[in-house]
Parts: C-alpha cells; structure tokens; sequence
C-alpha cells in the first residue's frame, strides 16, 4: 500500500474526491447532497446515506433561517467549537453553548434535571431565531419536544444527532413525530462532530447562494 501524496490545501478536496469514487452510482438529491458528503467526511461512515433523516423542505428552512441571523444552540462546547466562525460571520449568526454555566448547573440540581434539558429551558427565552443542534444529550431533544408540544419554545431547525445507548433512538425518534423542521441521524451513531458538520454544511450551502466559486466548490460535494 503506497502512500498519496498530497498538499495540505488539497486535502479535504481529495477526501470529496474518494468519497464521490466510493459512491459510484448512488443517488443522492441535490439539495441534501452538501449535507450528506460532509458527514461522511468528518466520520467516515457511510451509514448514514441509510441513517440521516430530513424533514420536507428542510434544507430551504435552513436557509432562511440562517438569513435571519439565527443564533445556533449546541448542547456541547465541542459541537460549538466546531462550527466555522468565519461562516458564522459572514452571515451574521452566532453560536451559543450553555451546559458549562454556573446557573444551568443550579438550575438543574435544583430542578433534578441535567443541563442539557436546563439549557433547552434557558434557549426558549431567547428572543431571537434558534437553530438547535444536539450532538450528544438526548435529554436535550426530549426537553425540546415536550416545549414544540407545549408551545412554548419552536425552534427554526432542529439538528438532532446525539450518539449513545440510553433513549438515544426514541429521543430522535420523537423529534422526527414532533413535525419541526429537522435533520436526524437515526439509530444510535451521531455525536458533536455530526452536529458540527451539519450547521458547516448548512452554513457553507447559504454561502453559495451568493458566491459563484462557493457553487462550484458544493458542487463537488
């Protein structure tokens, strides 16, 4: 087994390169394409063209709701760390991580809850468009869709990835039932890197919206 060359730069465009290979004729719908492709890249797994889930008309809604300046929720400052500041920035978007403050962890000791569900409660009382990204605590997205039920906190899009064995698959499972626009990775694979993926590829997506180079570069995706 020899060893390819390649320069630093042309990495991640060679990944795309192998993956588009190993593809070969599968069908993949231009609109979640972008998607799909990144969350092969960062895992190397191509499962989830059988696992990952979109909701109809998805993709749309998340354009539209990072054109209204969302602020992205993750339940990780892993998954936070990971979403691309620049993309962030240029479409004037924020991220925003709350599970490391002192008072979600009050809140949830208090209360007997963890601090991914404190922290759903502390995002439904932002008053600005919510992009809510769950790369690890299905307590997270079960907190969510006890408030789309109740009405009391809708997100734009909700990502709901998290990876695991307890309640992992019906918390996804009742997110998907919940009728919110969603991206979810069924079954028990996921993780804060999904999660960070997912939001770069959304992020990257609406970058092409206004970028002729950024088009062609999604387009080998």
């Amino acid at each position: 087994m020899s060893i390819e060359f390649v320069l630093p730069g042309d990495i991640e465009k060679r990944s795309f390169e192998i993956i588009a290979s190993e593809l070969g004729d599968v069908q993949i719908p231009d609109d979640i394409r972008p998607v799909l492709m990144r969350v092969i890249h960062t895992t190397a797994d191509f499962d989830y063209l059988d696992t990952l889930y979109f909701s109809e008309g998805v993709i749309e809604t998340a354009m539209r709701a990072i054109r209204r300046h969302s602020v992205i929720i993750t339940d990780t400052n892993m998954a936070k760390a990971g979403i691309n500041k620049a993309a962030l920035a240029r479409h004037d978007c924020s991220c925003e991580c709350f599970m490391a403050e002192p008072e979600i962890a009050e809140i949830a000791r208090q209360t007997g809850t963890t601090r991914a569900a404190a922290s759903v409660d502390h995002a439904a009382l932002l008053h600005q468009p919510v992009i809510y990204a769950v790369g690890n605590a299905p307590t997270a997205l079960i907190r969510l869709t006890e408030h789309i039920r109740q009405g009391t906190f809708r997100p734009e899009l909700v990502i709901g990835v998290p990876v695991g064995f307890v309640n992992v698959v019906q918390a996804k499972e009742m997110l998907i039932e919940s009728g919110i626009p969603c991206i979810a990775a069924r079954g028990r694979k996921g993780g804060s890197n999904v999660a960070a993926a997912i939001c770069n590829a959304l992020l990257y997506m609406a970058d092409s919206k206004n970028s002729p180079h950024c088009r062609e570069k999604l387009s080998g995706m």
